[in-house]
Parts: structure tokens; sequence; C-alpha cells
């Protein structure tokens, strides 16, 4: 009966440190994760600025050209 019970035990040991060392791994892998994320979300806002100041840049142009082209006929 003893030697079963010991048997078991150590059967289901590596089991035990691989366990570990993955919660392990994991618990250091977090805070690199939410740095990354939140860089990705930094990259994002970033090009969602730039396409809003594009949009607004490219209004600005076709409203002067309307207002050139409005001078013009009004010549």
């Amino acid at each position: 009966m003893a030697d079963n019970t010991n048997a078991d035990r150590f059967a289901s040991e590596p089991q035990r440190r691989i366990a570990a060392a993955t919660a392990m791994g994991m618990n250091a892998l977090k805070p690199m994760m939410h740095f990354q994320v939140s860089m990705l979300r930094m990259w994002a806002d970033s090009i969602e600025r730039l396409e809003a100041s594009y949009e607004k840049k490219l209004e600005e142009t076709a409203t002067s050209a309307e207002d050139r082209s409005d001078k013009d006929r009004a010549a």
C-alpha cells in the first residue's frame, strides 16, 4: 500500500512543477502584455488623430478651393 501511494505522489510531482512553472511564466508575462496593449492603444489613438487632422485639412482645402472658384465666377 505504501508503495502505491509514493508512486502516485511522484508521478504527479512533474505535473505540479509544470503547472507551477506555467503559472509563474504567465504572471511574469502579464505586465508585458499590459504594456503592449497600452502601446497598441496609443498607436491606434495616434492614427485616429492623424486621420481627423487629415480630414480637417482636406475639408479646409476643399473649402478654400470652392471660395476661389466662387471669386473667379464673380469676377
